[in-house]
This record gives C-alpha cells, sequence and structure tokens, in this order.
C-alpha cells in the first residue's frame, strides 16, 4: 500500500527533496491582497513584498474543507497518508485538519511538528527514511511522535526590525540593538520563538549559534539535518558554513540547504540564518 506524506506551506525542505511531498498552502494577506503561500507568492517574492510592505503580513490557518478536499484526493487510490504539520501554537492549522481527519480514520494520521520551517523540514526528511525502510504509516507518525522532542531550531537574525513589528521585542530594544550591532540569536521551542542571546557582531553571534548546539549534547550526524537562510542572499549562510566547517567536517555531503518562508520570514526578516537538527538525546 503506497504512503503519501503532506506538508502545509509552512515546511521549509531542501528543494531537491520536495517531489516527495504533497502541500497544502496557507493563505497570506500583504493588506487587502490574499496569497496562498507557496503557490502565488513565492519566497523570493514574498521577501520583496516583506522589504516594501509598511506593516508585517498577516497568515491565516488552513480550513478543514480544504484539509477533506486533499485528504479525499490522497487516499482515492488506495493510499495512506502521514501529514505532518505546523506547531498547533503557532497556527489552528492543525486544528483544522484534526476536524477534516474525523472522515479518514485508518487512512490519515497526523503528526503536529511541535516546529515550523526547518524544523518541520527535518521531521519530514526522516519520514521519507521511515517510509522507505517499509514502515506502515501508523507507524511513521508514531516515530515522528517519539523524534520530535529533540527537533532544535537555532538561527542568528540579521535585524531585530521585524521582531519588533511582530511584537517579539520592545521598540527601545530594537533601537538599542541597531544601534550596537547586536545579532539576535534565537530558536523555535514548543511553537514559539525565543531570544537565547545578543551578539555584537556576526562572528561573536556564530559563537552562540555554536554554543546551542553543543548544550543540546552536539548533531545527530545519523538524522537529517537542514541549514536555513531568509531572503534571497545565502551570503550570510555561506559565511556560517565556512566560519564552523568543523562542524561539518567530512559530513558536508550530508548537508541541506533551504529557504525560509513566510510564516517565519515575517518575524525574523531577510538574512537570517539558521540550523535544525536532532538534538543528541534522541
Amino acid at each position: 500500500m503506497a504512503i503519501k506524506i503532506l506538508l502545509d506551506s509552512t515546511a521549509d525542505i531542501a528543494p531537491e527533496l520536495e517531489p516527495n511531498f504533497m502541500r497544502i498552502a496557507l493563505p497570506i494577506f500583504f493588506g487587502d491582497e490574499k496569497f496562498r503561500d507557496g503557490v502565488d507568492l513565492s519566497h523570493a517574492e514574498f521577501y520583496k513584498k516583506l522589504a516594501e510592505a509598511s506593516e508585517l503580513p498577516k497568515t491565516s490557518q488552513v480550513t478543514p474543507f480544504e484539509f477533506e478536499e486533499v485528504f479525499s484526493e490522497a487516499v482515492a487510490d488506495g493510499s495512506e497518508l502521514v501529514a505532518i504539520l505546523i506547531s498547533g501554537k503557532l497556527s489552528g492549522t492543525y486544528q483544522s485538519a484534526v476536524s477534516a481527519a474525523e472522515r479518514f480514520k485508518g487512512k490519515v494520521f497526523l503528526v503536529d511538528s511541535g516546529s515550523a520551517t526547518i524544523g518541520t523540514g527535518i521531521l519530514a526528511e526522516y519520514a521519507l527514511r521511515l517510509r522507505e525502510s517499509g514502515l506502515s504509516a501508523q507507524d511513521i507518525a508514531q516515530k515522528l511522535e517519539q523524534a520530535k522532542s529533540a527537533v532544535r531550531i537555532v538561527a542568528m537574525v540579521d535585524t531585530l526590525e521585524y521582531l519588533r513589528k511582530g511584537g517579539r521585542i520592545s521598540r527601545t530594544v530594537a533601537f538599542a540593538g541597531e544601534l550596537l550591532n547586536f545579532k539576535p540569536v534565537i530558536s523555535l521551542e514548543s511553537g514559539e520563538i525565543k531570544l537565547l542571546g545578543k551578539a555584537r557582531g556576526a562572528r561573536q553571534g556564530n559563537n552562540l549559534l555554536e554554543q546551542e548546539i553543543e548544550k543540546a549534547g552536539g548533531v545527530r550526524f545519523d538524522m537529517p539535518v537542514l541549514l536555513g537562510y531568509s531572503g534571497t542572499d545565502p551570503t550570510t549562510l555561506n559565511r556560517y558554513i565556512n566560519d564552523f566547517s568543523h562542524l561539518w567536517k567530512d559530513r558536508s555531503d550530508s548537508l541541506r540547504i533551504a529557504e525560509i518562508g513566510s510564516v517565519v520570514g515575517t518575524h525574523v526578516g531577510p538574512g537570517a540564518v539558521g540550523v535544525a537538527f536532532f538534538a543528541a538525546e534522541l
């Protein structure tokens, strides 16, 4: 029996893996303009509009009806479906999926990733491995539930402007940070963006990124690892990879890179760089 894997549009993965997944798009609004994330609006187009916008865009959840349509299409040929979705703390999308899945018991299995962007992305890549190993859809979902608590995302933000606009930090802190060239280091934990520290300059920020990796017990390179950047210029990411080549030594072939999309990109803005990995505790 075929097993399909569905992601919502907030999950960021390496482009070469995209053909392995089905997608469902969240709506995003710039003023009165509505777009389907990743369908009507690419990542590049999103960051261009973000730079020009006077107010942050708003996103909304996928409706139960939309999920019903996708679920029905996915299982019509006898397949089973595993849906890996954005944290329920960040969006009502997961709850919409729960409502829709009532009609598809035994065929559709849902996983609240507890994460977003590249964090969901590494769970999705792990799901591919589990599918290749021959597990059932139900067993894949159970394995993902067990693994998701070990997912870590750590990122350095280029500017505090977007965190301020989104109400994540005060105007005073944002102004001081810009004056002193602070580079905030943040994480996505339990579906919430948290400020881990402030570094003066990119190099010190990279050091904080490395410290956070060490706190997690290191990176499990036998599990998926995903680097990400926001915006359209990967220069900061390439500098990070080069500065900390010792982290990836002899493992560069396994590194994948993704662009960070609209949901997290709304809050961090362009120029952020981060890594998603499974902590050694798994």
